[in-house]
């Protein structure tokens, strides 16, 4: 039986990457995928706003790639690093032979081992909910880098706290859930200054890719229309009432 993800976080991510069922290691595989191109817009979009064009990226928790390979299309003249704990993500993401990716490496999850300011960018997306203690991470990241990117689900709501979708949460390694507060509170505790943000009741098919009949896909078409309709006219009340995918980027105080 795989260790929760507070027991033992390597072996508990190292098992989530080493399916062996061939047909929902592919699923999954597209699933991050589709993760990744929202992922990239929000960095994308995020850094144009502050004028950031980063040469120098490293995403920290950078699993199979799928979120290197889909900024490796939208930052073409930047180089990437990505650390890992899990080796068979590593493995994966170094046989998608991304463009511009320099390292790949299974890492112990505490220190990254560069120098002190070695890159633009680090990107911490949908990693610090799954870390039992968070802050040495961001403090990691604040230490590698000029700016700070950090990117999670907004779970402290009505529907987080449904024993249904906590049930989720815990079994795909969520340790945290967090509002806009807690994360900037995070942010701020590393020693960054927020600098911009963004959130994000993601695209329909982000909710219906795991519907399998008309009736759940036409479900999960409802259910997007109405979240999206919802966020975009009062994003707050929103927030408080299901989940969102919430981007910042911090640079140091």
């Amino acid at each position: 039986m795989t260790p929760a993800a507070h027991q033992d976080p390597t072996a508990f991510y190292t098992a989530g990457y080493s399916l062996e069922d061939h047909e929902r290691s592919l699923k999954m595989g597209r699933w991050r995928a589709i993760g990744a191109r929202s992922k990239a817009a929000h960095a994308v979009e995020l850094c144009a706003r502050a004028g950031l064009s980063p040469a120098r990226v490293v995403e920290i928790g950078c699993g199979d790639g799928a979120l290197l390979a889909a900024l490796s299309e939208q930052w073409a003249a930047a180089t990437f690093d990505g650390f890992e704990l899990s080796a068979p993500a590593i493995e994966i993401a170094r046989s998608r032979a991304i463009p511009r990716v320099e390292r790949l490496e299974a890492y112990d999850g505490a220190r990254v081992p560069v120098e002190d300011s070695a890159y633009d960018l680090a990107i911490l997306s949908h990693v610090v909910e799954h870390i039992p203690d968070p802050a040495p991470v961001l403090a990691e990241a604040a230490r590698v880098a000029r700016f700070v990117l950090v990117e999670v689900p907004l779970e402290h709501n009505r529907s987080g706290r449904r024993p249904a979708k906590q049930a989720i949460s815990a079994s795909i390694g969520h340790l945290h859930a967090f509002d806009r507060a807690a994360v900037k509170a995070l942010v701020g505790g590393a020693g960054l200054r927020v600098i911009g943000e963004l959130a994000d009741p993601l695209a329909r098919d982000h909710h219906a890719f795991f519907a399998e009949t008309p009736k759940a896909r036409a479900a999960a078409t409802a259910k997007w229309a109405v979240r999206a309709a919802a966020h975009r006219v009062r994003p707050t009340t929103a927030e408080q009432l299901f989940t969102v995918h919430y981007a910042v980027l911090a640079q140091a105080a």
